[in-house]
C-alpha cells in the first residue's frame, strides 16, 4: 500500500477430524462415566446460609485458586441467591427466549434434567448430553464476559457423580502449550461481527482464553498477521488437545453445595448424565460481570 501500512488479515477455519489427539481425550473425560477428583481437593467450606458471611469465605480461594466451594446447611432462597451474586458483581440477564422457561428473577437459570439427549445447542444445559469445555461468553468483547459463574445446588439427582461440573485450569492449559503456539492464538479470533477477543489474551499475571470446544462445527477464524492455515490449525489443535489432557476435577453435587468459578482462570464443562423423571437435578446459575 503505497504510501501506508499493509495490514494482512487470514481467514480459514478449523474442523476436527476423528484422528485428531483430544477426540478420545474428551470423550475418555466427558462421556465414558469418569469419576473425576473434586476440586481443591475436596475442601469445601462450611458455613451458615447468609450472603455476606459466605462473601467473606470463598474470597480467598477465589484470589488464590479462582475456584471456591461453599457448603451452606440449604440452597439460599432466590433473594439470598441474588444478594450473594451481588457481592461479586453485577448479575448478567438471560435473555436467549429458548431458556426463559427456566429462568427466575431474570439472572437465575435453573438448571434442570429435562430432556434427553439433544442436538439443540439452548437446550443441552437442560439434557443428558455432556457439554464441552469452554469459557463463558467466549465470542464477546472481555468487557460482556462474565467474570465469575455461580452455580447452587437444590437437588442432585440420583447420582452425585453423574453431570459433574468439570473444571481445567487455563494456566495449566497454558503449560502444555508452546511459546509459539501462544502467541498465534493471541493474534487469532473468531471470525464473526462484532468481532470478539482472541483466543488468547496476555498482559496479565496469566493467559486468559476465550474459547470453546466446537465439537465436530466448524471454527471458522480470523488471524490478525501473517500466519498460515496449517499453523494456526495446528495451535487451536494443540490447545483442545491441552484442554483434554489429564487432569481435570470434577464437582460431585450434593444439596446446598455452592461453587464459584473465575471465568478467567477455568475453563469448564459437564459430564454425561442420565435425565431422572423422579429426581431431576437441579442447579441455579448466576452469571456474574
Amino acid at each position: 500500500m503505497p504510501g501506508g501500512v499493509e495490514f494482512i488479515v487470514r481467514t480459514n477455519h478449523y474442523t476436527e477430524q476423528d484422528h485428531h489427539e483430544h477426540v478420545p481425550w474428551r470423550h475418555k473425560l466427558l462421556d465414558a462415566g469418569e469419576v473425576l477428583p473434586s476440586p481443591l481437593g475436596g475442601a469445601v467450606r462450611a458455613c451458615a446460609p447468609r450472603p455476606k458471611e459466605v462473601l467473606a469465605l470463598v474470597a480467598t480461594d477465589l484470589s488464590t485458586h479462582g475456584v471456591a466451594a461453599v457448603q451452606l446447611d440449604e440452597p439460599f432462597s432466590d433473594n439470598d441467591f441474588v444478594e450473594f451474586g451481588a457481592g461479586l458483581g453485577t448479575a448478567t440477564e438471560e435473555t436467549d427466549p429458548a431458556v426463559q422457561p427456566f429462568v427466575t428473577d431474570g439472572v437465575i437459570l435453573n438448571l434442570l434434567g429435562k430432556h434427553h439427549h439433544t442436538n439443540d445447542v439452548s437446550l443441552q444445559p437442560f439434557a443428558e448430553n455432556s457439554l464441552s469445555l469452554h469459557s463463558e461468553g467466549s465470542g464477546r468483547i472481555a468487557a460482556e464476559q462474565p467474570r465469575y459463574i455461580v452455580l447452587m445446588c437444590c437437588h442432585p439427582g440420583d447420582d452425585p457423580t453423574s453431570s459433574q461440573t468439570v473444571l481445567i485450569s487455563m494456566a495449566d492449559v497454558a503449560a502444555r502449550l508452546s511459546a509459539q503456539q501462544v502467541k498465534v492464538l493471541s493474534r487469532t479470533r473468531y471470525a464473526h461481527l462484532p468481532a470478539g477477543e482472541t483466543i488468547v489474551r496476555l498482559g496479565t499475571s496469566q493467559p486468559v482464553f476465550s474459547f470453546r470446544d466446537f465439537l465436530g462445527d466448524r471454527l471458522d477464524w480470523i488471524n490478525d498477521e501473517d500466519d498460515d492455515p496449517e499453523t494456526v490449525n495446528a495451535a487451536i489443535g494443540a490447545l483442545l488437545a491441552a484442554m483434554y489432557a489429564p487432569g481435570a476435577a470434577g464437582v460431585h453435587w450434593r444439596r446446598g453445595l455452592m461453587v464459584v468459578i473465575d471465568n478467567t482462570r477455568h475453563f469448564h464443562g459437564r459430564t454425561a448424565g442420565l435425565v431422572s423423571v423422579r429426581n431431576p437435578r437441579h442447579l441455579k446459575r448466576l452469571r456474574i460481570r
